[in-house]
Protein backbone atom coordinates (compact mmCIF):
# COMPACT_ATOMS: atom_id res chain seq x y z
CA UNK A 1 0.00 0.00 0.00
CA UNK A 2 1.39 3.66 -1.05
CA UNK A 3 2.70 5.28 2.09
CA UNK A 4 0.63 8.29 1.05
CA UNK A 5 -3.01 8.39 -0.83
CA UNK A 6 -2.29 12.03 -2.02
CA UNK A 7 1.43 12.12 -2.89
CA UNK A 8 2.97 15.63 -3.09
CA UNK A 9 3.55 14.97 -6.95
CA UNK A 10 2.18 12.29 -9.67
CA UNK A 11 3.14 12.88 -12.86
CA UNK A 12 0.58 11.61 -15.84
CA UNK A 13 0.15 11.06 -19.41
CA UNK A 14 -1.89 13.77 -21.28
CA UNK A 15 -2.94 12.85 -24.61
CA UNK A 16 -0.89 11.48 -27.31
CA UNK A 17 2.44 10.22 -25.54
CA UNK A 18 2.19 6.67 -25.75
CA UNK A 19 0.85 6.55 -29.53
CA UNK A 20 4.66 9.31 -30.06
CA UNK A 21 6.63 7.08 -28.68
CA UNK A 22 5.75 4.21 -30.98
CA UNK A 23 6.20 6.31 -33.08
CA UNK A 24 9.82 7.26 -32.52
CA UNK A 25 10.33 3.51 -31.87
CA UNK A 26 9.02 2.33 -35.50
CA UNK A 27 11.01 5.17 -37.39
CA UNK A 28 14.36 3.92 -36.01
CA UNK A 29 15.53 7.14 -34.48
CA UNK A 30 15.78 7.18 -30.56
CA UNK A 31 18.89 8.84 -30.24
CA UNK A 32 18.63 12.94 -30.03
CA UNK A 33 17.80 15.40 -33.07
CA UNK A 34 14.97 13.46 -34.41
CA UNK A 35 12.12 14.34 -35.99
CA UNK A 36 10.18 14.78 -32.39
CA UNK A 37 13.11 16.74 -31.23
CA UNK A 38 12.64 19.17 -34.10
CA UNK A 39 9.21 19.69 -34.06
CA UNK A 40 9.05 20.22 -29.79
CA UNK A 41 12.15 22.88 -30.82
CA UNK A 42 10.03 24.24 -32.96
CA UNK A 43 7.04 24.21 -31.40
CA UNK A 44 8.49 26.18 -28.15
CA UNK A 45 9.97 28.81 -30.59
CA UNK A 46 6.74 29.39 -31.67
CA UNK A 47 4.99 29.35 -27.92
CA UNK A 48 8.23 31.67 -26.59
CA UNK A 49 8.89 34.08 -29.45
CA UNK A 50 12.52 32.94 -28.80
CA UNK A 51 15.23 32.81 -31.94
CA UNK A 52 16.29 29.37 -31.09
CA UNK A 53 15.65 26.94 -28.62
CA UNK A 54 17.64 23.48 -28.05
CA UNK A 55 16.17 20.71 -26.36
CA UNK A 56 18.31 19.79 -23.22
CA UNK A 57 18.48 16.24 -21.02
CA UNK A 58 17.74 18.58 -18.29
CA UNK A 59 17.29 22.33 -17.05
CA UNK A 60 20.77 21.34 -15.33
CA UNK A 61 22.64 20.53 -18.17
CA UNK A 62 21.08 23.95 -19.90
CA UNK A 63 22.26 26.30 -17.39
CA UNK A 64 26.02 24.24 -17.58
CA UNK A 65 25.46 25.12 -21.63
CA UNK A 66 24.72 28.81 -20.86
CA UNK A 67 28.35 28.67 -18.81
CA UNK A 68 29.80 26.93 -21.42
CA UNK A 69 28.60 29.49 -24.02
CA UNK A 70 29.37 32.67 -22.17
CA UNK A 71 32.82 31.47 -21.53
CA UNK A 72 32.58 32.06 -18.06
CA UNK A 73 35.47 29.94 -15.72
CA UNK A 74 38.20 31.19 -13.11
CA UNK A 75 37.84 34.66 -11.49
CA UNK A 76 34.38 35.10 -12.51
CA UNK A 77 31.80 35.90 -10.36
CA UNK A 78 27.93 34.87 -11.27
CA UNK A 79 25.23 36.05 -8.78
CA UNK A 80 21.82 34.43 -8.42
CA UNK A 81 19.60 33.92 -5.37
CA UNK A 82 20.25 32.03 -2.14
CA UNK A 83 16.96 30.77 -2.36
CA UNK A 84 16.90 28.16 -5.59
CA UNK A 85 17.83 24.95 -6.71
CA UNK A 86 21.43 23.68 -6.37
CA UNK A 87 21.91 23.19 -10.36
CA UNK A 88 21.73 27.44 -10.77
CA UNK A 89 24.92 27.47 -9.20
CA UNK A 90 26.78 24.01 -9.87
CA UNK A 91 26.08 25.27 -13.73
CA UNK A 92 29.06 28.06 -13.40
CA UNK A 93 30.72 26.23 -10.01
CA UNK A 94 32.05 23.35 -12.50
CA UNK A 95 33.42 26.21 -14.92
CA UNK A 96 35.37 27.63 -11.95
CA UNK A 97 33.31 30.57 -11.02
CA UNK A 98 32.51 31.79 -8.18
CA UNK A 99 28.85 32.02 -7.16
CA UNK A 100 27.48 35.19 -5.56
CA UNK A 101 24.53 34.69 -3.49
CA UNK A 102 21.72 37.18 -2.98
CA UNK A 103 19.01 37.77 -1.02
CA UNK A 104 15.30 37.30 -2.52
CA UNK A 105 12.45 39.33 -1.78
CA UNK A 106 9.27 39.13 0.96
CA UNK A 107 6.69 39.37 -1.65
CA UNK A 108 7.52 36.69 -4.49
CA UNK A 109 10.25 35.36 -2.90
CA UNK A 110 12.17 36.05 -6.38
CA UNK A 111 15.66 37.42 -6.66
CA UNK A 112 15.40 40.97 -4.53
CA UNK A 113 16.87 43.31 -7.21
CA UNK A 114 17.39 46.32 -4.78
CA UNK A 115 20.55 43.58 -3.12
CA UNK A 116 22.25 43.59 -6.53
CA UNK A 117 24.46 46.53 -6.31
CA UNK A 118 26.06 45.46 -3.28
CA UNK A 119 26.92 42.07 -4.17
CA UNK A 120 28.22 43.13 -8.01
CA UNK A 121 31.39 43.46 -8.70
CA UNK A 122 34.46 44.29 -11.24
CA UNK A 123 34.47 40.21 -11.94
CA UNK A 124 30.40 39.63 -12.35
CA UNK A 125 29.89 37.99 -15.34
CA UNK A 126 26.28 36.60 -14.98
CA UNK A 127 23.30 37.23 -13.48
CA UNK A 128 20.74 34.35 -12.91
CA UNK A 129 17.35 35.24 -11.72
CA UNK A 130 15.05 32.48 -11.15
CA UNK A 131 11.41 32.88 -11.77
CA UNK A 132 9.79 30.98 -8.26
CA UNK A 133 6.89 29.65 -8.65
CA UNK A 134 6.08 31.00 -12.58
CA UNK A 135 5.80 34.29 -10.69
CA UNK A 136 8.10 37.08 -12.86
CA UNK A 137 11.21 38.66 -11.46
CA UNK A 138 11.48 42.48 -11.60
CA UNK A 139 13.47 41.91 -14.90
CA UNK A 140 13.37 45.75 -16.13
CA UNK A 141 15.29 46.32 -12.67
CA UNK A 142 17.75 43.80 -13.02
CA UNK A 143 18.25 43.79 -16.89
CA UNK A 144 18.87 47.68 -16.25
CA UNK A 145 21.60 47.02 -13.54
CA UNK A 146 22.98 43.95 -15.25
CA UNK A 147 23.32 46.02 -18.57
CA UNK A 148 25.21 48.82 -16.74
CA UNK A 149 27.42 46.28 -14.83
CA UNK A 150 28.51 44.49 -18.04
CA UNK A 151 26.62 41.55 -16.77
CA UNK A 152 24.51 38.47 -19.29
CA UNK A 153 21.48 37.78 -17.67
CA UNK A 154 20.58 33.96 -17.58
CA UNK A 155 17.03 33.21 -16.85
CA UNK A 156 17.04 29.93 -14.74
CA UNK A 157 12.75 29.46 -15.74
CA UNK A 158 13.07 25.75 -14.77
CA UNK A 159 9.40 26.83 -12.73
CA UNK A 160 7.95 29.45 -15.57
CA UNK A 161 7.18 28.06 -19.19
CA UNK A 162 4.49 29.87 -20.69
CA UNK A 163 4.63 32.93 -17.37
CA UNK A 164 4.57 36.43 -18.61
CA UNK A 165 6.03 39.88 -16.96
CA UNK A 166 4.57 43.02 -17.88
CA UNK A 167 3.61 41.20 -21.37
CA UNK A 168 6.89 39.53 -22.20
CA UNK A 169 7.52 35.86 -22.33
CA UNK A 170 9.46 34.68 -19.39
CA UNK A 171 12.64 32.99 -20.48
CA UNK A 172 13.12 35.28 -23.54
CA UNK A 173 14.20 38.79 -21.89
CA UNK A 174 17.63 37.57 -20.48
CA UNK A 175 20.47 36.58 -23.75
CA UNK A 176 19.99 32.77 -22.72
CA UNK A 177 17.14 30.75 -20.43
CA UNK A 178 16.61 27.91 -19.84
CA UNK A 179 13.91 25.65 -19.33
CA UNK A 180 12.82 22.81 -17.23
CA UNK A 181 10.54 19.42 -18.40
CA UNK A 182 11.36 17.74 -14.95
CA UNK A 183 8.29 14.87 -14.04
CA UNK A 184 7.16 17.70 -11.51
CA UNK A 185 7.04 20.61 -13.89
CA UNK A 186 3.71 21.43 -15.85
CA UNK A 187 4.69 20.13 -19.30
CA UNK A 188 7.09 17.19 -18.78
CA UNK A 189 9.02 14.20 -20.67
CA UNK A 190 10.20 12.82 -17.25
CA UNK A 191 13.82 14.26 -17.00
CA UNK A 192 14.44 17.15 -20.00
CA UNK A 193 15.16 20.82 -20.51
CA UNK A 194 15.56 23.21 -22.89
CA UNK A 195 18.06 25.99 -23.41
CA UNK A 196 16.33 29.21 -24.95
CA UNK A 197 18.82 31.40 -26.82
CA UNK A 198 17.80 34.89 -27.52
CA UNK A 199 21.24 36.58 -28.70
CA UNK A 200 21.54 35.20 -32.41
CA UNK A 201 24.98 35.67 -32.37
CA UNK A 202 24.89 32.44 -30.14
CA UNK A 203 22.98 29.93 -31.71
CA UNK A 204 25.60 28.40 -34.11
CA UNK A 205 28.05 28.03 -31.30
CA UNK A 206 25.27 26.43 -29.07
CA UNK A 207 24.56 24.07 -31.77
CA UNK A 208 28.45 22.74 -31.51
CA UNK A 209 28.53 22.60 -27.59
CA UNK A 210 25.59 20.27 -27.29
CA UNK A 211 26.89 18.59 -30.15
CA UNK A 212 29.93 17.83 -27.62
CA UNK A 213 31.68 20.35 -29.24
CA UNK A 214 31.32 18.98 -33.14
CA UNK A 215 29.96 20.83 -36.06
CA UNK A 216 27.54 17.68 -36.52
CA UNK A 217 24.64 20.19 -36.40
CA UNK A 218 25.97 22.28 -39.67
CA UNK A 219 26.95 18.44 -41.25
CA UNK A 220 23.65 17.18 -41.05
CA UNK A 221 22.58 20.59 -42.62
CA UNK A 222 24.93 19.91 -45.50
CA UNK A 223 27.01 23.09 -44.58
CA UNK A 224 30.41 20.89 -44.20
CA UNK A 225 31.27 17.54 -46.01
CA UNK A 226 32.67 16.20 -42.51
CA UNK A 227 32.05 17.14 -38.86
CA UNK A 228 34.96 17.30 -36.48
CA UNK A 229 35.73 18.94 -32.98
CA UNK A 230 35.86 22.53 -32.58
CA UNK A 231 34.99 23.67 -29.37
CA UNK A 232 34.01 22.27 -26.12
CA UNK A 233 30.80 20.66 -25.34
CA UNK A 234 29.27 17.96 -24.32
CA UNK A 235 26.26 15.18 -24.23
CA UNK A 236 23.89 17.43 -24.28
CA UNK A 237 21.21 16.01 -26.64
CA UNK A 238 18.00 14.08 -25.32
CA UNK A 239 16.89 10.82 -26.94
CA UNK A 240 13.95 11.16 -29.25
CA UNK A 241 12.08 9.41 -27.55
CA UNK A 242 11.56 12.02 -24.76
CA UNK A 243 11.14 14.13 -27.43
CA UNK A 244 7.93 12.40 -28.42
CA UNK A 245 6.32 12.29 -24.86
CA UNK A 246 7.14 16.26 -24.63
CA UNK A 247 5.21 16.35 -27.75
CA UNK A 248 2.31 15.05 -26.77
CA UNK A 249 2.58 16.89 -23.41
CA UNK A 250 2.71 20.69 -25.71
CA UNK A 251 -0.16 20.01 -27.72
CA UNK A 252 -2.40 19.90 -24.48
CA UNK A 253 -0.63 22.69 -22.90
CA UNK A 254 -3.65 24.93 -22.81
CA UNK A 255 -6.14 21.99 -20.69
CA UNK A 256 -2.81 21.72 -18.61
CA UNK A 257 -2.82 25.02 -17.57
CA UNK A 258 -6.20 25.42 -17.05
CA UNK A 259 -6.56 22.32 -14.76
CA UNK A 260 -3.38 23.95 -13.05
CA UNK A 261 -5.07 27.15 -12.64
CA UNK A 262 -8.06 26.01 -11.46
CA UNK A 263 -6.38 23.81 -8.62
CA UNK A 264 -4.16 26.89 -7.72
CA UNK A 265 -7.18 29.01 -7.31
CA UNK A 266 -9.04 26.31 -5.51
CA UNK A 267 -6.30 26.49 -3.25
CA UNK A 268 -6.67 30.14 -2.54
CA UNK A 269 -10.00 30.29 -2.66
CA UNK A 270 -10.16 27.48 0.24
CA UNK A 271 -7.62 28.54 2.47
CA UNK A 272 -7.72 32.91 2.21
CA UNK A 273 -10.00 32.80 5.20
CA UNK A 274 -8.00 30.44 7.44
CA UNK A 275 -4.69 31.41 6.40
CA UNK A 276 -5.65 35.25 7.12
CA UNK A 277 -6.45 33.99 11.02
CA UNK A 278 -3.99 31.40 11.08
CA UNK A 279 -1.21 34.19 10.16
CA UNK A 280 -0.18 32.05 7.47
CA UNK A 281 0.69 33.72 4.34
CA UNK A 282 -0.55 32.95 0.89
CA UNK A 283 1.55 33.12 -2.58
CA UNK A 284 1.71 36.67 -3.95
CA UNK A 285 1.36 37.67 -7.52
CA UNK A 286 2.20 41.33 -8.22
CA UNK A 287 0.51 43.36 -11.30
CA UNK A 288 1.35 43.02 -14.42
CA UNK A 289 2.03 38.91 -13.92
CA UNK A 290 0.91 36.37 -15.95
CA UNK A 291 1.81 33.53 -13.51
CA UNK A 292 2.04 29.57 -14.80
CA UNK A 293 -0.09 27.88 -12.09
CA UNK A 294 3.44 25.79 -10.84
CA UNK A 295 3.03 25.54 -6.99
CA UNK A 296 1.28 26.68 -4.28
CA UNK A 297 2.44 27.48 -1.25
CA UNK A 298 2.11 28.46 2.60
CA UNK A 299 4.25 30.48 4.71
CA UNK A 300 3.53 29.86 8.47
CA UNK A 301 4.62 31.87 11.39
CA UNK A 302 7.12 29.82 12.50
CA UNK A 303 9.47 26.58 11.28
CA UNK A 304 7.77 25.18 14.40
CA UNK A 305 4.51 25.72 12.78
CA UNK A 306 5.48 24.26 9.47
CA UNK A 307 6.98 21.08 11.06
CA UNK A 308 3.76 20.12 12.70
CA UNK A 309 1.74 21.32 9.83
CA UNK A 310 3.97 18.45 7.65
CA UNK A 311 3.02 15.96 10.65
CA UNK A 312 -0.56 16.96 10.80
CA UNK A 313 -1.24 16.03 6.78
CA UNK A 314 0.98 12.78 6.75
CA UNK A 315 -1.13 11.35 9.53
CA UNK A 316 -3.62 12.16 7.16
CA UNK A 317 -1.75 10.35 4.49
CA UNK A 318 -1.23 13.75 2.45
CA UNK A 319 2.46 14.45 1.58
CA UNK A 320 3.50 18.48 1.84
CA UNK A 321 7.29 19.17 1.57
CA UNK A 322 9.25 22.33 2.45
CA UNK A 323 11.62 23.64 -0.28
CA UNK A 324 14.81 24.74 -0.89
CA UNK A 325 17.33 25.12 1.58
CA UNK A 326 19.95 28.44 1.16
CA UNK A 327 22.78 27.56 -0.29
CA UNK A 328 24.63 30.27 1.04
CA UNK A 329 24.45 27.69 4.21
CA UNK A 330 25.57 25.03 2.55
CA UNK A 331 28.75 23.40 2.85
CA UNK A 332 29.00 23.80 -0.64
CA UNK A 333 27.99 27.85 -0.26
CA UNK A 334 30.24 28.03 3.00
CA UNK A 335 32.79 27.00 0.91
CA UNK A 336 32.15 29.67 -1.60
CA UNK A 337 31.83 32.46 1.44
CA UNK A 338 28.52 32.21 2.78
CA UNK A 339 27.62 32.72 5.78
CA UNK A 340 24.77 33.50 8.42
CA UNK A 341 23.24 36.50 8.46
CA UNK A 342 23.93 37.46 4.49
CA UNK A 343 20.72 36.57 3.00
CA UNK A 344 18.18 37.53 5.89
CA UNK A 345 15.31 36.92 4.21
CA UNK A 346 15.74 33.21 2.40
CA UNK A 347 16.89 32.38 6.24
CA UNK A 348 13.64 33.92 7.71
CA UNK A 349 10.78 32.32 4.80
CA UNK A 350 12.86 29.31 4.01
CA UNK A 351 12.05 27.82 7.17
CA UNK A 352 8.79 28.33 7.18
CA UNK A 353 8.12 27.74 3.55
CA UNK A 354 5.19 24.48 3.44
CA UNK A 355 4.30 23.07 -0.08
CA UNK A 356 1.22 21.41 -0.84
CA UNK A 357 0.40 18.95 -3.43
CA UNK A 358 0.25 20.16 -6.77
CA UNK A 359 -0.24 17.61 -9.82
CA UNK A 360 -2.17 17.96 -13.30
CA UNK A 361 -4.71 15.10 -12.09
CA UNK A 362 -5.12 16.11 -8.76
CA UNK A 363 -8.57 15.34 -8.18
CA UNK A 364 -10.98 17.93 -6.92
CA UNK A 365 -12.09 15.11 -3.75
CA UNK A 366 -8.26 14.64 -3.23
CA UNK A 367 -7.61 18.64 -2.93
CA UNK A 368 -11.05 19.12 -1.02
CA UNK A 369 -9.45 16.43 1.30
CA UNK A 370 -6.01 18.56 1.84
CA UNK A 371 -7.72 21.65 2.17
CA UNK A 372 -10.49 19.72 5.25
CA UNK A 373 -7.40 18.65 6.40
CA UNK A 374 -5.31 22.19 6.36
CA UNK A 375 -8.74 23.23 8.08
CA UNK A 376 -8.04 21.58 10.58
CA UNK A 377 -5.06 22.82 11.97
CA UNK A 378 -4.08 25.78 14.47
CA UNK A 379 -0.99 27.52 13.89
Amino acid sequence: MPEYDIPFNRPGFEGREREYMAAALSAGHISGNGSFTKRAEAELEEILGAPRVLLTTSCTDALEMAAILLDVGPGDEVVMPSFTFVSSANAFALRGARPVFADIREDTLNLDETCLTAVIGEHTRVIVPVHYGGVGCEMDAILEIAGRAGASVVEDNAHGLFGRYCGRTLGTLGRLGTQSFHETKNITCGEGGALVINDEMLVERAEIIREKGTNRARFLRGQVDKYTWTDLGSSFLPSDLLAAVLCGQLEQRESIQARRQAIWERYRGGLAGWAALQGIRLPVVPAEREQTYHLFYLLLPSEEARDRLIAHLRSRRILAVFHYVPLHLSPMGRRYGGSEGDCPVTERLSTRLLRLPFYNQLEVSDQNRVIEALLEFDS
